[in-house]
């Protein structure tokens, strides 16, 4: 029993120490192309070696469409009833909007305090960066909103990997499972089992990670001016940090409030989750790792598969500290001056209109320009913050992986006393 426990944590120790040297050698490797070669070249290198991170990433994006559905409807069935999910469900949702008021708060209290914005000078900002951006809050409305969460086909929403309709629709099949009874027993026999074959295939996927991150960063580096980025984001990008500390301090402490000495276990099951996000910053290709993980945490089989993929859709703690950063950063940027109560409003637009971006390329930015458009702060603003965005990214999409391991392993732990 001994020699199996200790063989997962050398393999889970030797995972993690490969992608740690991965982005060592790849943020090496991109800052000499970017040193010695001309910026074409460096282009070309870019795009080339980006191909070993979007490999993993589509490996992953594969598997978690059936994994989403098939967790999450044997999930809700083994509850056993309406009430049971209810119950858990409403704890979940108490969880995330909690979570995302405070984040969205300490980012507010930030940008007011350390005010990074102030003095900026506008004449660096490439407004032509931000057309991607700005061309996608054009369609954004109550009705897209709407369509975004509801799907029309089941199919196509696994095809585009929307995992906010595809737990829409696994809720209402795992419910309806629930209520048929013994009848349906073989389905989600079937589900549970095709969900563990698909656990197993994160094991091969996971041989990807390392190569995958250090593709990733390689291809970052080689095209980034790290000298004017330094000089001209270093007061943005360390203020960005402090929030982030703080985000990270303040989840921490809750953490060991709740599961006290077993926070530190939960730490050391999610560091190679939280160091592939990072690298990566994509929270989709930790998915099935993380699922894999927390099981092993002793979270609930049931509990995991009901309360991640819904952390995914609302609880992404690390963007929405960086929405109300970001929006008032670009105001600060432009001397507008919005006063508290404003701002007030602003966060709670965002913690509205936030909800179940999980999938949505950029989309922390996407929700950022739409809400400068609603405050009549200037949405091509976002092309302030575009060139060090990534680097951004890199520590929200570690922060939102945190804080759904650990939004799961606490209500896990609330729904220990009551089994069974």
């Amino acid at each position: 029993m001994h020699s199996t426990t200790d063989t997962k944590k050398s393999l889970f120790a030797n995972l993690t120490t490969q992608i740690l040297i991965a982005m060592l050698l790849g943020g090496i490797l991109g800052i000499y192309i970017h040193t010695n070669f001309d910026a074409d070249f460096a282009k070309d290198f870019s795009d080339t070696i980006k191909i070993l991170a979007t490999v993993f990433i589509r490996l992953v994006q594969m598997i978690i469409s059936p994994l989403v559905f098939t967790t999450l409807v044997v999930g809700i069935a083994k509850l056993g009833d309406v009430k049971t999910v209810g119950r858990i469900g409403g704890k979940a949702l108490a969880w995330f909007f909690s979570a995302s008021f405070i984040s969205l708060l300490i980012g507010m209290f930030w940008v007011n305090v350390l005010k990074p914005g102030v003095g900026l000078n506008l004449s660096k900002a490439d407004v032509t960066a931000a057309t991607e951006v700005t061309e996608k809050t054009q369609n954004f409305s109550a009705q897209h909103f709407i369509e975004h969460i509801i799907p029309k086909s089941i199919f196509e929403a696994m095809a585009t990997n929307e995992i906010l309709q595809i737990v829409v629709f696994s809720v209402f099949f795992g419910l309806a499972a629930a209520a048929i009874g013994n009848y349906v027993n073989p389905v989600v026999s079937a589900l549970d089992k095709t969900s563990h074959i698909i656990l197993k295939m994160v094991n091969y996927v996971m041989k990807f990670a390392p190569l995958g991150v250090f593709g990733a960063i390689a291809g970052v580096f080689a095209i980034k001016d790290l000298n004017d980025l330094v000089i001209t984001y270093v007061k943005y990008f360390s203020s960005f940090l402090v929030g982030i500390l703080s985000l990270w301090t303040f989840l921490l402490l809750v953490g060991f409030i709740f599961l006290r000495k077993r926070m530190k276990t939960l730490l050391s099951h999610i560091i190679s989750p939280l160091i592939i996000a990072f690298g990566t910053t994509s929270s989709e290709a930790v998915f099935p790792k993380i699922t894999e993980e927390l099981e092993r945490f002793g979270v609930k089989d049931k509990i995991v598969s009901f309360m991640l993929p819904l952390g995914y859709s609302f609880n992404l703690d690390g963007s929405m500290m960086y929405m109300t950063f970001a929006s008032l950063f670009i105001a600060q940027a432009y001397g507008i001056n919005l006063d508290l109560g404003t701002q007030m409003v602003m966060l709670l637009v965002l913690m509205l209109t936030s909800k179940g971006i999980a999938g949505v390329p950029r989309a922390s930015l996407v929700i950022v320009a739409a809400t400068c458009g609603m405050f009549d702060i200037p949405v091509e603003g976002i092309a302030l913050i575009l060139p060090i965005d990534h680097f951004c990214d890199m520590f929200r999409t570690a922060t939102n992986v945190l804080g759904n391991a650990l939004a799961t392993s606490v209500v896990g732990k609330w729904e220990e006393g009551k089994e069974n």
